[in-house]
């Protein structure tokens, strides 16, 4: 027997109750007979103005984070789809694997995290000099320039938009992020990455894709893909990137 209507797969999703966008950017890029069951990260909405208070930020992340995963588990998920970021990335890849096998153990089933999705999704087009951007300030992006570099990867650039609160992340505009790919971008680029899961960018960065002629990768469709793939499902979805469609 499976369930009536996950009948492929249940995956349990989160991200910090802040979060307005991971949810609905997971829900467009669900194939027909796979379910998505979110849980929110509960943290408060605290102004974020420096670096000091982004790792307020991160730090109310982690704290809360093993609670909404217990609370997935209470549905029998066949799988977990990380639908946050920066705490991902942090501390290298070693730091980058005990926080996913930390998390794996917790859930009990496979994960799926921003970090090593996009990672894989780099593989995928055998790129190695990438440009990256981001809601966050100075601190996290070392962070996720550190995991890249450990990764392989050259990081050339880095854009962070210094986003005033967790709320605010998800009203940035598709002119601010076009305005950053193209400040990315240049032949020393192979592709652009955007991380941070309450910015919207699954259709910017295909339509990116179709103008600079190379991978744009936002870190949503990556890590849903991921998941999809780790699952055994081989869907292809249009208008959400090359990942989706060929991958």
């Amino acid at each position: 027997m499976a369930d009536h209507l996950g009948y492929r797969k249940k995956l349990g999703t989160l991200g910090p109750s802040t979060n307005t966008i991971v949810q609905p950017d997971f829900d467009d890029l669900r194939p027909v007979g796979v379910t998505n069951h979110y849980s929110r990260i509960a943290i408060p909405n605290n102004p974020v103005n420096d670096n000091e208070s982004f790792l307020k930020l991160v730090d109310n992340i982690n704290k809360a984070t093993v609670e909404a995963v217990d609370t997935l588990t209470s549905c029998e998920i066949d799988y977990l789809v990380m639908g946050m970021s920066a705490a991902t990335f942090w501390n290298g890849r070693d730091g980058a694997e005990k926080y996913l096998k930390m998390m794996t153990e917790r859930a009990g089933v496979g994960v799926s995290c921003g970090s090593f999705a996009t990672e894989a999704a780099l593989n995928t087009y055998k790129v190695k000099r990438i440009a990256f951007m981001s809601p966050y300030f100075e601190v996290a992006n070392e962070q996720v320039k550190r995991f890249y570099q450990d990764c392989g990867f050259t990081v050339v650039r880095d854009i962070c938009f210094h986003r005033p609160s967790p709320v605010q992340i998800a009203y940035t505009t598709d002119d601010m992020m076009r305005k950053a790919i193209l400040e990315l971008n240049g032949d020393d680029v192979d592709a652009i990455v955007q991380v941070g899961t309450n910015m919207s960018m699954i259709r910017l960065a295909a339509a990116a894709e179709l103008f600079l002629g190379k991978p744009v990768i936002a870190i949503n469709t990556a890590t849903y893909w991921h998941a999809l793939r780790a699952c055994g499902i081989h869907d292809k979805k249009a208008g959400f990137g090359q990942l989706m469609e060929f991958h």
